[in-house]
């Protein structure tokens, strides 16, 4: 469960150039819900994932976990109980490491284990397994250092990895975006065979409308900092594309209006 109370950030705060990126931002996702979030560049996607990584220190407001407050938790801590894929699939990997040892790594982050008992057989075995559903052939280039990937191959490992730990929170930060479009199918197929699985909340930033529609409980649309729209339920399953582009030109008349 993920709850984001409140939550305001201002960059450059009492300057010409000041900026609210979070605006008293309200949001819940249930445990096992599937959020997709849209919004024009500036709406505050970004800060809002950064909020919740702990990456980007709130003004005001609170993120909670799973009813834990960890508005205050540092990254390091806070990356125990959440995952996130980067839109850039040179991010979440280590790119002079192998395959395997990527993978351990991900599986004990977020515990106190050390690597001491390594890349035994049987983790080895789990590893092939986990990747062969993948379709890209991963499953065979365990000792392949992950910088001679494509991105493609790169980013679907980072998902994998991401979710190989059960986290309570999956952040996906336009994780397709930098894909080609068959590459970005089988990360987004992959992607909701891990959710459903795992039952995992699960917080999606995308631009492409099409995967707004297609994917996910809940439609998010993100604009000045804050939440502006929420599509659930039946309305979800029906909502199309132009419906969603129907909104965004609703929004920038009324802002159009307004000025």
């Amino acid at each position: 469960m993920l709850e984001i109370r409140s939550a305001r950030k201002v960059f450059y705060k009492g300057q010409a150039d000041e900026k609210i990126a979070l605006d008293d931002l309200d949001l819940r996702l249930e445990t096992g819900e599937f959020g997709v979030v849209i919004g024009s560049n500036g709406a505050g996607k970004s800060s809002m994932l950064n909020a919740i990584s702990g990456a980007l220190v709130l003004d005001a407001g609170r993120i909670v976990i799973n009813g834990d407050d960890v508005t205050a938790m540092p990254v390091h801590k806070r990356a125990m109980r959440l995952a996130r894929v980067f839109q850039d699939p040179m991010k979440g990997t280590a790119a002079s490491m192998t395959v395997a040892e990527n993978m351990l790594l991900a599986e004990l982050r977020a515990s106190r284990r050390t690597l001491r008992r390594g890349l035994n057989p049987a983790r080895l075995a789990a590893y092939r397994e986990r990747l062969s559903l993948l379709g890209l052939g991963l499953e065979n280039r365990l000792d392949t250092r992950v910088e001679l990937l494509s991105g493609g191959q790169r980013q679907s490992l980072s998902l994998i990895m991401a979710v190989g730990g059960s986290p309570d929170l999956l952040l996906l930060d336009e994780h397709t975006a930098a894909l080609d479009p068959r590459t970005a199918d089988i990360v987004m197929q992959a992607t909701v065979r891990a959710v459903e699985a795992l039952k995992l909340t699960t917080l999606m930033v995308t631009h492409n409308m099409q995967h707004a529609v297609d994917f996910g409980h809940r439609v998010v649309m993100l604009d000045a900092g804050r939440v502006r729209l929420q599509i659930a339920g039946d309305e979800k399953k029906a909502v199309t594309v132009p419906d969603l582009i129907g909104h965004f030109s609703v929004k920038t008349d009324r802002m159009f209006l307004a000025s």
